[in-house]
């Protein structure tokens, strides 16, 4: 199955000794795979591996991932060290003075804000979690996060099967108009060029070569042929799955460009209508793939 760009997921940990986390994952659409990474100063050994491991499972997307750290409530004889909350607020003190002399106002912080300053809780700086610990989340923080993706997909592939069945639709339409347009059209010409011969001197092979051009320049056989062989493609890509977006996008690149060309040769009301439409359709299957992975 195909997969979207967006998701999102989270997961929550603690080693049994003070210290607990959490994981947030997620992602938007984007042109290729964008990593970028939050985490706590000392722990940035994570990089290298969460690089890997996000590498691996996906293709594209602009994916965000970050940890927090905090301290487990379950933790007995926590408190407040008196001495660190006092260094901490004359330290505030002094940074609103600076602050003040340089004419800033700053926002008073909360008590929530100063309670979560590292190591003004008592009992001992607990230190960081051993990352291996933290790595062991990541298998299912991905799991989750691809089956939502997975989930988005299938309502994706979904709405696209019904686009590019309506274009499929439309092709149908252009050609049964093209053709029916060739007698009147053909009748037309034939009456025109009737009408040079009786009134001026004009060389008769001469005017059959440009009559010849003329219906060649008029012509959408071509286009609507690789209309329909876009169609198959894009069905293909559809039930083959997996990271299909950039070929689906490039293919709806080659759509709106046949679209365009036959709405240029129609030289007919009923036609351009036709073709109209298949640009509008087309538009909207590519906003659709924009979020494909």
């Amino acid at each position: 199955m195909i997969a979207s760009m967006t998701g999102y997921a989270t997961r929550e940990g603690a080693d049994g000794n003070g210290q607990s986390w959490s994981w947030e994952l997620r992602a938007v659409n984007a042109r290729g795979l964008d990593l970028r990474f939050r985490l706590p100063d000392g722990l940035g050994a994570l990089d290298a591996p969460l690089r890997r491991a996000l590498g691996a499972a996906l293709s594209r997307g602009a994916v965000s991932l970050s940890l927090r750290l905090g301290r487990d409530g379950g933790v007995a004889g926590a408190g407040i060290d008196a001495a660190r909350l006092e260094h901490a607020l004359t330290q505030m003190l002094q940074i609103e003075a600076a602050a003040n002399a340089m004419g800033l106002t700053l926002r008073p912080a909360s008590p929530a804000e100063i309670m979560g300053l590292r190591g003004l809780l008592d009992g001992a700086d607990l230190g960081l979690p051993d990352p291996e610990v933290l790595l062991a989340d990541i298998d299912q923080l991905l799991a989750e996060f691809t089956a939502m993706r997975q989930a988005e997909g299938a309502a994706l592939a979904a709405i696209l099967q019904s686009q590019i069945d309506r274009i499929a639709g439309l092709v149908e339409q252009a050609e049964t108009l093209a053709h029916a347009r060739a007698q009147p059209q053909a009748e037309r010409l034939r009456m025109a060029a009737q009408s040079l011969l009786d009134s001026t001197e004009i060389d008769e092979a001469r005017l059959l070569q440009e009559i010849a051009a003329l219906a060649l320049k008029t012509d959408v056989t071509e286009e609507i042929d690789r209309l329909r062989a876009h169609v198959a493609a894009a069905r293909a890509l559809l039930a083959q799955g997996g990271a299909v977006g950039r070929k689906l996008d490039f293919l709806m690149q080659e759509f709106n460009r046949e679209a365009n060309t036959l709405c240029s040769k129609s030289q007919d009301h009923a036609l351009t209508s036709v073709g109209l439409d298949l640009k509008l359709t087309i538009d909207q299957t590519r906003e659709q793939v924009q979020n494909v992975e």
